[in-house]
């Protein structure tokens, strides 16, 4: 499997799922006469992140993912979305960026030397193998199970499937 493989569908696969998670939360806020900000601002426990971050977050990961594994520039998407509407514009933004990505530049990402901030001004430098499988991916998939997760504390209807996109 090629590393572009490794990274890429997987990447794909849960935009486009969160897409439709958002897609059942705004149906079910409507039924429910819930405001949106209601469920956008929802989070599992006060000390963590609201639903909006959890997908902003989710989508940075896989640009950066992306990009630094290819050897391109981070582009850098402002955290600017309010509404379901927003974000799931930025989730294709976010799509439409990564299958930008020429598969062949994704060649000797293994090996790659990937240097990244870790917050407090530091950085970090991993191998491209370890950057996307104890990094960029667990990261990833932490914050769009986190999305997830809000929405099924705030009883929107949706299970696994959704998640990983099946439904």
């Amino acid at each position: 499997m090629s590393f572009y493989d490794s990274a890429v569908p997987a990447y794909l696969q849960i935009l486009s799922s969160l897409s439709g998670l958002l897609d059942k939360a705004d149906a079910y806020a409507q039924a429910k006469k819930i405001q949106p900000e209601v469920l956008l601002a929802a989070r599992l426990f006060p000390d963590m992140l609201p639903l909006s971050k959890q997908i902003q977050i989710t989508c940075d990961h896989a640009v950066r993912g992306s990009a630094r594994l290819s050897g391109g520039e981070v582009p850098s998407f402002p955290d600017t979305e309010t509404t379901f509407g927003e974000l799931k514009q930025r989730l294709a933004k976010t799509a439409d960026y990564v299958k930008s990505v020429k598969p062949s530049l994704f060649d000797g990402a293994e090996d790659r030397e990937i240097t990244f901030p870790i917050g407090g001004g530091k950085t970090m430098t991993l191998k491209g193998q370890q950057y996307l499988t104890s990094f960029s991916l667990p990261n990833f998939y932490f914050h769009a199970t986190t999305a997830h997760g809000i929405l099924r504390m705030c009883g929107v209807e949706i299970g696994k499937r959704d998640f990983l996109g099946a439904n």
